[in-house]
């Protein structure tokens, strides 16, 4: 059995969590949130990313808007929709107890 392939289907299941908190501190370009959870090691490759927005927008959690780039094409924005706040309060609650439970299991000896 391979530790990595596990460790890459543990980050993959936060990874949409993840996403979300970055999303709901404010609008956010794809390219910012590539870099924090590349810098994080949370995501594996770069074409994980734009498939799992494009999920979260047509589940109505996220949305964006298109800005003007003086340096550019323009660049999409991302940010949370009051569904999508709702959701991650409900990921807060499950993630607090998974830590929760995981930490007594792990704890003993």
């Amino acid at each position: 059995m391979n530790a990595s392939n596990t460790q890459i289907q543990m980050r993959k299941g936060i990874l949409e969590f993840c996403i979300l908190h970055i999303i709901a501190r404010g609008e956010v370009y794809a390219s910012d949130m590539l870099e924090e959870l590349t810098d994080a090691k949370m995501i594996v490759a770069e074409g994980t990313l734009y498939p799992l927005l494009q999920r979260l927008k047509k589940a109505s959690l996220v949305t964006y808007k298109w800005v003007e780039s003086e340096s550019g094409p323009p660049r999409k924005y991302y940010s949370i929709t009051e569904e999508g706040k709702g959701f991650l309060d409900s990921l807060n609650d499950t993630w607090a107890s998974l830590v929760s439970s995981t930490q007594m299991i792990t704890s003993k000896h």
